[in-house]
């Protein structure tokens, strides 16, 4: 199938009156409804001239003939909408607060249960999670301790929030919690 002078018209004048794009390519045979939109697109007659839906045209009784229907705000045409950038949503925090910081692609290590973990370091952790800032999610920066305590499905859960040690991202003591040798990990366990 070609599109010929008189296709192209039969096609014009259907979509000027508002006809779908599938009652186009029945109304001329031999073409898919894409092949129909395909063309449209092709000769600039995506915007129609302002004829209503024909489902919305036969179910409506025309009251008013020269009334237009009102243009919705999102039928921008597409080059408007392209060119016209939006800007970022504001991150809305306190002033004097640190910028957020989102890590993404590095996953935390798997923390320890009680029984891996040395006494030691075991009661530092309890003493520094004492002196914690007990921060939320929002509040963690790239220099805070982000060691989650608690259950996440409760209020009681937070973070340490305690200053983190460079290039990690815990405090000392949960850094001596997170990263240790495997050796001295098995060792433990049996």
């Amino acid at each position: 199938m070609s599109w010929t002078d008189d296709r192209v018209e039969v096609l014009k004048k259907m979509w000027g009156e508002g006809k779908s794009a599938s009652q186009i390519a029945k109304e001329l045979g031999g073409v898919t409804r894409n092949a129909v939109i395909g063309k449209v697109h092709r000769l600039g007659l995506s915007n129609r001239s302002g004829g209503a839906s024909p489902a919305k045209a036969a179910s409506t009784p025309k009251a008013k003939p020269a009334a237009k229907p009102k243009p919705k705000p999102a039928e921008k045409p597409k080059a408007a909408a392209e060119t016209e950038a939006k800007p970022a949503a504001p991150v809305n925090r306190p002033l004097g607060r640190p910028k957020l910081i989102v890590t993404a692609g590095q996953p935390l290590p798997p923390q320890p249960s009680a029984n891996e973990i040395s006494p030691e370091a075991l009661a530092s952790v309890r003493e520094v999670e004492k002196k914690a800032k007990k921060l939320s999610v929002m509040e963690l920066t790239e220099r805070t301790c982000k060691w989650p305590v608690g259950d996440p499905a409760t209020e009681d859960f937070w973070f340490c929030g305690l200053p983190a040690q460079q290039g990690k991202p815990y405090c000392e003591a949960h850094v001596g919690v997170a990263f240790q040798p495997m050796s001295a990990r098995r060792d433990r366990r049996r």
